[in-house]
């Protein structure tokens, strides 16, 4: 069983800048792409970033040019650089991972608990 731990969430003022981490621990697997997620109070959860284990990237419209997704395959983590942040961004952010176990076993998906990222006005 793999787990997801993410850290970095917090409060900041609009125009600030935030780190998330998304640690992924377990025994023999691999992770395929990763991603980030979040949702805000009344909305639906939404895909923020994406990356692919080769490391392509995709964004949703309303986040490229201020977040980076990125990720460190030797520890199983994601990243992402959140810079210029809005009232808008104010929601809880989730990691997930795509893993497969002893090769090809797979993919199972996990997610992380979630972290609040507030941005204050």
């Amino acid at each position: 069983q793999v787990q997801l731990v993410e850290s970095g969430g917090g409060l900041v003022q609009a125009g600030g800048s935030l780190r998330l981490s998304c640690a992924a621990s377990g025994s023999r697997f691999r992770i395929d792409n990763m991603g980030w997620y979040r949702q805000a109070p009344g909305k639906q959860r939404e895909l923020v970033a994406h990356i692919t284990s080769s490391g392509s990237t995709n964004y949703v419209d309303s986040v490229k040019d201020r977040f980076t997704i990125s990720r460190d395959n030797a520890k199983n983590t994601v990243y992402l650089q959140m810079n210029s942040l809005k009232p808008e961004d104010t929601a809880v952010y989730s990691c997930n991972a795509d893993v497969y176990y002893n090769g090809n076993n797979g993919p199972f998906r996990y997610w992380g608990q979630g972290t609040q990222v507030t941005v204050s006005s």
